[in-house]
Order: C-alpha cells, then sequence, then structure tokens
C-alpha cells in the first residue's frame, strides 16, 4: 500500500477506508492531498476484493475547505497551467460506491469533496457551506453543479450567495445527505451500511451507478437506453445466474463480482 503524507488508507475486510489527515487544519484541502485522495480512490478501484471506498475526516472536521494560503497567490494563467481540478474530475470515474463520513465542518472544497461521493452520511454537528463568496471567489470543483441538481436552482443560490452554512437537518431536508446519525455512532452506521452494500452483487451496483449517474444528464429517452442496454448485460453475468438460482433454491447468494 502507497505511503501518503496527508490522507490514511486502510483495509477492513471489503472496505477501503480514505482518513483526511490533516488535523491541525482542519483537514484543509491542499493540492498534493486531493492528488493523494485520488490516488487512493483509484487504487481501491483496482482492487477486486474491495467493493464499497469510505472517506472521512481525523480530527475536529472533515474538511474545512481548500487551503487558502496555497491558492492566495494564484492568477488565472497559473491555474490554467495547474489544471488542478483534472484531479477533481477523475473521481467521476470510480465506478465502486463511496460513501462519505461528514463531522464538523464540510465547507468549500471539502464540501465539494463530500458532493463528489455518492452517499453522504452526517453527524448531527455537521455543518455545510460554500463560504467561498466571501473570498470574492466561488466554488471550482464542481460545486455549483452538483448543489443544483440536489436542491434546484434558487435553494443552491440561496446559500451560495449567502455563503452561510446549513446544517446536518437542513441539509438533508434538501436531499444533500442520505442519512444523520448521533456523532458517536457515525462510522458505525457508516461501516454497518457500507458492508451491507459489499454483498451486493457488484456489477449490479456498478451499471446502477453508471444510470443513475446518467439519468441526471440525458433526457428520459436517452437514461432509459443505457438502463436498459446495462439491464440486458447484466444477463451476461454469472452474479445474476447465481442471484436467481439462489433464490429459487432458498439460499443465500454468493456473488464474485463476474
Amino acid at each position: 500500500m502507497a505511503d501518503y503524507e496527508f490522507i490514511q488508507v486502510e483495509e477492513k475486510n471489503q472496505l477501503g477506508l480514505i482518513i483526511l489527515n490533516r488535523p491541525e487544519v482542519l483537514n484543509a484541502l491542499n493540492r498534493k492531498m486531493v492528488h493523494e485522495i485520488v490516488q487512493a480512490m483509484e487504487s481501491f478501484e483496482q482492487k477486486n476484493h474491495i467493493r464499497v471506498i469510505i472517506l472521512y475526516g481525523y480530527g475536529r472536521a472533515f474538511a474545512a475547505g481548500a487551503d487558502i494560503e496555497e491558492m492566495a497567490a494564484d492568477n488565472p494563467i497559473s491555474l490554467e497551467l495547474l489544471n488542478q481540478f483534472a484531479e477533481w474530475d477523475r473521481l467521476t470515474f470510480i465506478k465502486k460506491p463511496v460513501i462519505c463520513a461528514v463531522h464538523g465542518f464540510a465547507l468549500g472544497g471539502g464540501f465539494e469533496l463530500a458532493l463528489a461521493c455518492d452517499l453522504l452520511f452526517a453527524a448531527e454537528d455537521s455543518k455545510f457551506g460554500f463560504p467561498e463568496v466571501n473570498l470574492a471567489v466561488m466554488p471550482g470543483a464542481g460545486g455549483t453543479q452538483r448543489l443544483t441538481k440536489l436542491m434546484g436552482k434558487t435553494k443552491a443560490l440561496e446559500w451560495l450567495w449567502s455563503g452561510e452554512m446549513m446544517t446536518a437537518s437542513e441539509a438533508a431536508h434538501f436531499g444533500v445527505v442520505n442519512k444523520v446519525f448521533p456523532k458517536e455512532v457515525l462510522m458505525e452506521e457508516t461501516i454497518r451500511y457500507a458492508e451491507m452494500l459489499a454483498n451486493k452483487p457488484p456489477l449490479s451496483l456498478r451499471l446502477i451507478k453508471e444510470s443513475v449517474s446518467k439519468a441526471v444528464d440525458y433526457s428520459v429517452y436517452e437514461g432509459m437506453q443505457l438502463e436498459r442496454k446495462n439491464f440486458y448485460l447484466l444477463f451476461a453475468s454469472e452474479d445474476q445466474k447465481e442471484g436467481m438460482n439462489a433464490f429459487m433454491e432458498k439460499r443465500k447468494p454468493n456473488f464474485k463480482g463476474q
């Protein structure tokens, strides 16, 4: 397993865990940290025994934003040459389920990282927001797009323009957060859910993720064509045969991701 400076990586049976590890700055995201997160995700993507990826943070917060000191001297040319958001774009190609577990703050780039995951579980003390407007900038790693798709235009504008923070319960109300737990059981419940997913057929999870992701970009007709293609494709898998045979034989299926 690779050595990382700003994250830690663990394997727990069929789960891959990525832990943000800059607690002294509330896990503020610098460029190397984002690179390491993407590298770790892609590494788990290649491991057949890893079925689900969990992302969370050490310390008092998930991630309280980008590293402003690193960004302060940037200009349009340096940002274009760095092409730093290309790293973020690679997160969209992760095909395995990714669950983000948030406690404390998820602000700015930290909120964008959480929104880039498939499911978002939050502790009751969590606070979410995009305060970039107060620095005379705006989200640049997908925040305006993903938040709008989840909340709708007018609510997204309200939060993005004001820079205010929303609570975990508000985020759940608007469909941004899937589940809210007391802080002390957040990781226990996240792992419990991830283990449940890990026992599902991996090919089905992968193709469901692809189909749902395209649903927000395609017309209904285009999305249905993709859904149908993936439905047919699963009937070529060994897991489909195993799942239906196990159902008829009244036994627990043994899914292998094949």
